[in-house]
């Protein structure tokens, strides 16, 4: 098997050192994708050392069984991080896992490839799925989802102020045709925005709301990050790389909440070292790529990491 799509982890060295790796512990990569974290967190354990790493792609779980199928310290399973708890019970690794990594959002290899759809700079079928299992896919839910409802997803997860003409665009063109690669639907974006953004593509919006939504990418993040409070051992790490305000919001006030501890009404008289202290510890403030990383690697510009510890 050959790799003909490349990825380059972002903020990887960054993300190493947040996790700081035990030799002989367990660790989880969420967020498989072509194993750039995985393979560097490989490389600091020992022969005691465990690594889970989870893919929701069958592309990437494929991959990822090829390439380390001599090392039996790793074990590449089909699953989105949504369903972390079941698969840390699965391998009774509930409250021993010392450090998860997610690093969120689309990878490289899934962009490049024009077959996924997840790019409207090739051409492609108009998929979007990261789990092909699943359905609907992006052209069968465009063929069927309201006005409204396509407004919605556009203006919630892809801050597009034009979400309601191209809504109403999308409903009138499957009129005649239904919308089956992403070079037709970006054609239909551009054409219903009255204006272009410098430096950005009109459908760049679009594309990444119908995209989030699909795969459900928010709220499978949601679920994973309250799952891996009960996943980590104390003094676990939990590290998050994110590449848009959606995801760094949900992660931000996920920890932030998490880090406070029991919040009692106001004026009520219950001491401090009453109150339930919180589950998680902020290790530091937010992290961002070198002005050297994104020179490299442009795809790291937007992404932001930060990190929690489980309080001992």
């Amino acid at each position: 098997m050959t790799n003909t799509h490349s990825h380059q982890p972002v903020l990887l060295d960054a993300a190493i050192q947040a996790m700081q790796i035990d030799p002989n512990a367990c660790y989880i990569d969420g967020t498989f994708g072509r194993g750039g974290h995985s393979e560097a967190i490989l490389r600091q354990l020992g022969e005691q050392g465990q690594l889970y790493a989870l893919d929701k792609d069958a592309a990437a779980v494929s991959y990822g069984k090829h390439k380390f199928s001599a090392d039996a310290r790793f074990h590449m399973v089909h699953s989105s991080f949504s369903r972390l708890s079941e698969v840390a019970s699965r391998y009774e690794l509930m409250g021993k896992v010392n450090g998860i990594l997610l690093d969120l959002g689309v990878s490289s290899p899934q962009l490049d490839d024009a077959g996924r759809g997840f790019s409207f700079q090739q051409d492609g079928p108009l998929d979007m799925r990261m789990d092909q299992a699943r359905h609907p896919s992006a052209a069968e839910w465009l063929a069927s989802a309201k006005a409204d409802e396509i407004a919605n997803v556009l203006w919630e997860y892809g801050e597009e102020r034009f979400s309601r003409r191209i809504a109403r665009a999308i409903v009138l063109s499957r009129e005649e045709a239904p919308l089956q690669t992403t070079s037709q639907l970006a054609e239909l974006i551009s054409g219903a925005i009255p204006f272009r953004e410098r430096h950005k593509h009109p459908a760049t919006r679009s594309f990444q709301a119908i995209r989030i939504y699909i795969n459900q990418e928010l709220e499978d993040l949601r679920q994973c990050l309250q799952q891996s409070l009960d996943v980590l051992a104390r003094g676990g790490r939990l590290v998050v790389i994110s590449f848009h305000s959606l995801e760094d919001r949900i992660v931000k006030r996920f920890m932030r909440d998490q880090s406070r501890g029991e919040v009692l009404p106001k004026g009520l008289p219950v001491p401090d070292s009453a109150r339930k202290p919180g589950r998680l510890k902020l290790v530091s403030k937010m992290i961002k790529p070198t002005a050297e990383e994104i020179k490299t690697n442009p795809r790291a510009r937007s992404a932001i990491m930060r990190v929690a510890e489980v309080a001992a």
